[in-house]
């Protein structure tokens, strides 16, 4: 073998093991680990209304499909629980919620701090509070505002940021985050 065939193979070599080094520092990062897809087609979520007091432990996907009762079961802790009204809670908001939970494997269930707002809840919410938008997508079932007992709120929160799935707000004053599924922002 001449000197730059042996060269050539030696380089290729060093450049194979580079890239197998940087991706797996990559994947052996927890916020890059949280990134990889989800396997299962089985998922299951544990939420608590702060406001309601209601417990809800249900498997919300079986084998890939939405479960019809427990979606149903979901829209209703999820509910503008000033007004009792209801509206179906968009999956891949609750796909998010999963890959979260999938990756810390929390003891303690979801703390729901906001579901679903009508757009009545929402109007008395702009005038009263800052932050509020005048087209939520709380009203449209498709935000959530959270908290997880046991877990950095603001360690969540750069977790959903690197999932790039949607909106996501950081609220260190009154300790929650706001999930979304609309275009990807963060504030």
């Amino acid at each position: 073998m001449n000197g730059i065939a042996l060269f050539e193979n030696s380089r290729r070599n060093f450049l194979k093991m580079g890239a197998a080094t940087i991706l797996a520092t990559l994947f052996s990062h927890p916020v890059m680990a949280a990134i990889r897809p989800e396997r299962s087609r089985n998922r299951q979520l544990a939420f608590f209304n702060i406001h309601t007091g209601e417990s809800l432990k249900t498997r919300y996907r079986s084998d890939g499909k939405l479960v019809v009762r427990a979606m149903g079961q979901i829209n209703h802790i999820m509910r503008d629980y000033r007004t009792g009204e209801i509206k179906p809670v968009d999956p891949k908001l609750l796909d998010l919620l999963s890959r979260i939970t999938q990756k810390i494997n929390p003891s303690n269930p979801i703390h729901i701090i906001s579901g679903y707002r009508s757009p009545r809840t929402n109007a008395m919410l702009r005038r009263t509070t800052s932050g509020v938008a005048r087209n939520s997508f709380h009203m449209a079932g498709r935000a959530i505002d959270i908290r997880i007992p046991g877990y950095r709120t603001d360690g969540i929160y750069q977790m959903a940021k690197y999932l790039e799935a949607g909106g996501v707000g950081y609220y260190p004053e009154s300790d929650f985050i706001h999930l979304d599924t609309g275009p990807v922002r963060f504030w």
